[in-house]
């Protein structure tokens, strides 16, 4: 199936040199990642076959059949690669307790937090986990998302991590979507048993069942002070990695507890959050290729003005990426109002931050077809986004709203007007 699109706006492409390596430093800005000469794009079969100007394209293909895109601004489609997108629960009273002073591990104490989720997630049936998964990976494509890394981690037992998995699984199945699956059972502690006695819990039992299931590509460990340790979090990955997992790893969110060094000593693909680590560790992580996974929707939740230190990164040529990290007390998976958050908020360059969600995860979030994504170029996978508006800064200035028109994901084409 073929289909042709003529008469764009300007296009982040974002496709300078090496695609399959992530940008940084004043590159993330850099007027040659955006295209402005009225380009056109053939697409067959879900992949960019031929790019090139509107009258190229229509001498070939003629416009009769083709679809014109009137001067709209076109963007890759976006890579979400930290989303927990499966649980049960409310925990919106915990916003209260957040105001009246209590910490996170204040409310974990109280009955709420993590283990509250993980009940409620026991309790619900494969039908009832679809159906909610389904209906956040369409709000999550309506705003221009493409791509979706997912990780269990509310269920803290081996029959319920096993279950969230199968239905990722089944939601990868189904959807136009491309979903990459994490394991996520060192979440937290179950609270029927110690933290300590549930890592032996886990290399015997449940890591073992997860590998012979073989749906998880990832491992993840919450990697933090009161949570997991960095020995229990290197016990497990190191297990994790003679099965030939991939390593993804919640570090430093709370603290500086050498998270990030010990991601960087593991070959970890992202480090997130990573929002109190030391200059030191970030310079070690960028050195050993593990990418810093920002998640700035976290802190503005939680009614903090201490942000991820983004431009820091940027000074230094440290690689970064944004995620929504969708939770029960993040609930959003709007990666535009990720965006807007950094740049209305921490003054970030609108063009970097998008090499934040398109680029950039791409190259630590391998397609399973090998496909290039989070770029617009040919042999790419079709996956686009065309705004409402003739500007590219347009994709993060709608917050509340989609800033988009169409979204092609995978060359399906959904449109949101």
């Amino acid at each position: 199936m073929r289909t042709v699109l003529l008469d764009a706006g300007p296009v982040a492409h974002l496709a300078t040199g090496d695609c399959s390596k992530p940008l940084t430093g004043s590159m993330m800005s850099s007027d040659s990642l955006v295209d402005s000469s009225n380009l056109g794009f053939v697409i067959e079969n879900g992949i960019f076959t031929k790019i090139a100007q509107t009258e190229e394209i229509e001498s070939e293909y003629g416009r009769k059949d083709s679809i014109s895109l009137h001067g709209r601004a076109i963007v890759p489609g976006l890579i979400d690669a930290h989303t927990h997108l499966l649980w049960g629960g409310d925990r919106s009273d915990e916003m209260r307790l957040r105001q009246q002073g209590k910490s996170y591990q204040d409310i974990a104490q109280l009955g709420g937090g993590i283990n509250y989720t993980v009940e409620e997630t026991r309790n619900l049936s494969v039908n009832d986990l679809f159906k909610k998964g389904k209906s956040r990976l369409s709000y999550s494509l309506r705003n221009g998302t493409t791509a979706l890394e997912t990780k269990s981690g509310y269920g803290l037992d081996t029959e319920s991590e096993l279950k969230l998995l199968e239905v990722a699984n089944q939601l990868k199945s189904d959807s136009d979507m491309d979903l990459s699956l994490t394991w996520l059972g060192a979440h937290n502690a179950p609270p029927e048993i110690d933290i300590n006695t549930y890592v032996d819990q886990i290399l015997s039992e449940q890591l073992p069942a997860v590998i012979e299931q073989g749906i998880a590509k990832s491992a993840d460990v919450f990697c933090e002070e009161g949570w997991f340790t960095l020995e229990h979090t290197e016990r497990i990955c190191k297990e994790a990695i003679s099965k030939n997992m991939e390593i993804r790893l919640h570090v430093d969110e709370f603290s500086d507890g050498d998270g990030l060094a010990l991601a960087a000593e593991l070959g970890a693909k992202t480090a997130d959050h990573a929002l109190h680590s030391s200059d030191q560790n970030r310079e070690y992580a960028n050195k050993a290729g593990t990418m810093q996974g920002f998640l700035p929707g976290t802190p503005y939740v939680h009614g903090s003005n201490f942000w991820p230190p983004i431009q820091d990164c940027i000074d230094n040529d440290y690689a970064w990426s944004l995620a929504s990290d969708f939770n029960p007390n993040c609930q959003s998976l709007s990666l535009p109002m990720v965006g807007s958050i950094v740049t209305h908020r921490m003054n970030i360059d609108p063009l970097a931050a998008l090499v934040a969600v398109t680029r950039n995860p791409a190259s630590a979030l391998i397609r399973d077809d090998g496909l290039a994504h989070g770029v617009i170029a040919e042999g790419a996978s079709a996956n686009l986004n065309i705004l409402r508006g003739t500007k590219i800064e347009g994709w993060c200035q709608t917050p509340g709203d989609s800033p988009f028109g169409t979204t092609i994901c995978n060359g399906k084409f959904y449109n949101h007007e």
